[in-house]
């Protein structure tokens, strides 16, 4: 076998190790987690899919995002709901691979929808007159292809250059494929330098994202303040996407400070919650926040239900 082909198979996940005394109930609030995840975001999509008045830009994005919402989760609750029953936590290695591909894309995904988001509602309050013209179906198309396929891109060649490296050890400490810890298992350090450049350009691509995205809504709360009209469009529209926006950095924050800089005394159970808030919080909070705050879909959503207004 060459030299740079890993002759692991399988990966020990040994982030459940010190949780073996309470795994029935952690599967049941998992379980539950899960499904209210599902409920939530199925519930969300199908609405804007069958009220053809919701057939706008703006909520063809959202309906984009909660499916993103929906990918991520499965790519980790169902392999982990069955860890949960398992004496022994284990993942193939090329399982390994695509759990961390999965993880990832989704991550980037929601920051480029996130980006989409701002920039539709930036030709929305700003340029309202070229809104159709400039978000036409073939342009939203393509933007939303662009936040799918291009992290997905992306991420699979930092997972590419991952396969490529010979591992030394068989033990990821986490609860899922996390592919930075992957690349800390190999064999020798000079053998991730490409890995490292690459890790730290798709940084940098969804760093500029970021700004993009605050310069935008800076940009829009300075043009909205001397409009009432604008400010409560903004309001309406924008409030939930920056509350999408701050749980998203925040969990995401969260997570990357613990991997890079995070105390190996922290307790186990804390470094877990740390690991996984980014696959819980945000998945349940944006339906709930859009259903709640955008009116059309409010009123859409108690029409089906039966609720009186």
């Amino acid at each position: 076998m060459m030299d740079n082909v890993s002759l692991i198979t399988m990966f020990f996940l040994s982030g459940l190790n010190e949780t073996r005394n309470h795994q029935f109930t952690l599967f049941t609030l998992t379980l539950l987690c899960y499904c209210m995840i599902l409920l939530v975001n199925i519930c969300l999509i199908a609405t804007i899919i069958l009220d053809k008045n919701l057939h706008e830009p703006m909520y063809i994005l959202l309906c984009t995002f909660c499916m993103n919402g929906l990918y991520g989760t499965t790519g980790f609750y169902p392999k982990f709901l069955w860890d949960l029953l398992s004496p022994l936590h284990i993942i193939s290695y090329s399982g390994c691979l695509v759990q961390a591909l999965v993880m990832y894309s989704f991550a980037c995904s929601d920051l480029s929808i996130l980006a989409v988001m701002a920039y539709d509602r930036y030709v929305a309050i700003c340029r309202p007159l070229e809104y159709h013209s400039i978000m036409s179906k073939q342009r939203l198309f393509k933007l939303v292809c662009f936040s799918w396929l291009t992290p997905f891109c992306i991420m699979a060649v930092n997972i590419f250059l991952t396969s490529r490296l010979k591992l030394c050890s068989p033990y990821v400490t986490r609860l899922f494929c996390v592919n930075w810890i992957i690349v800390t298992l190999a064999c020798f350090p000079t053998q991730t330098i490409i890995n490292n450049i690459v890790a730290y350009i798709t940084i940098i691509i969804y760093v500029c994202h970021g700004f993009f995205i605050v310069w935008s809504y800076m940009y829009l709360i300075k043009t909205c303040v001397n409009s009432i009209e604008n400010r409560a469009k903004f309001m309406q529209t924008c409030v939930p996407h920056l509350f999408s926006l701050l749980t998203f950095l925040l969990t995401i924050l969260f997570d990357v400070m613990s991997m890079r800089f995070g105390s190996k005394d922290l307790p186990r159970n804390l470094q877990n919650f740390v690991a996984i808030e980014f696959l819980v919080i945000p998945p349940i909070m944006n339906p709930l926040i859009y259903g709640f705050k955008l009116t059309k879909i409010r009123n859409r959503i108690l029409v089906l239900t039966r609720i009186p207004l």
